[in-house]
């Protein structure tokens, strides 16, 4: 057998293998091929069950819909109903942003509540530590360790909130987790209501 035969023989060979293989079936459809034959009507065979959408559970009765200003989050009230002239929940906006804007402005609400009622009872009755005069000038008058400690307060209650409200970031590259709220998390309920005035439905929950 001379090299030009060996040659040609391996040309042949090589034509019928690449022939073979177009006609084998690869992975796909082999698979799909089998799926076919599965799903061919048989009394004996059961048919697999396709599991259901997940479901958004709701928070203090409230569940997002992504075609309701604000994702349909309780708060609109009357006469003027949902008002948004400045356009923060403008159309477009993700649930993790309108949920942030919701915890910035219960939380900072809060504290301006809070600090109105400081204000007014500060000013009118002497406080410990015989502080007294304008409100504006009562904090520098907190001696040193009563300021630590107001600090620490303040700092412990940040950090709780923090941790119930936000997940933890990962540092990761790519990473998506900071500055993000918790799914199950409803803006502004950290879990602190000592005097119960939280409601037990969803109907009270959203209208008072």
């Amino acid at each position: 057998v001379t090299k030009n035969t060996m040659f040609k023989i391996g040309i042949i060979a090589f034509g019928l293998l690449s022939c073979v293989e177009a006609f084998t079936p690869t992975p796909t459809t082999r698979y799909a091929t089998i799926n076919a034959l599965r799903s061919s009507p048989d009394e004996n065979v059961e048919e697999p069950e396709i599991p259901a959408a997940p479901v958004v559970q709701p928070i203090n009765g409230w569940v997002p819909d992504s075609s309701l200003p604000c994702y349909g989050l309780p708060g609109a009230i009357m006469p003027t109903g949902f008002f948004d002239p400045v356009g923060f929940t403008r159309s477009g906006i993700t649930l993790d942003d309108v949920k942030k804007y919701r915890e910035a402005e219960v939380q900072h609400g809060r504290v301006a509540m809070l600090a109105s009622v400081g204000y007014l009872a500060g000013e009118a009755v002497s406080g410990p530590f015989s502080i007294n005069g304008p409100a504006n000038d009562q904090l520098q008058q907190v001696p040193l360790p009563a300021f630590i400690i107001l600090t620490l307060f303040i700092a412990g209650a940040e950090l709780y909130r923090a941790t119930v409200g936000w997940i933890e970031p990962s540092g990761g590259p790519g990473s998506k987790t900071l500055w993000t709220l918790r799914e199950n998390y409803y803006p502004g309920d950290i879990g602190f209501d000592p005097l119960g005035l939280k409601p037990k439905d969803a109907k009270g929950f959203a209208t008072r």
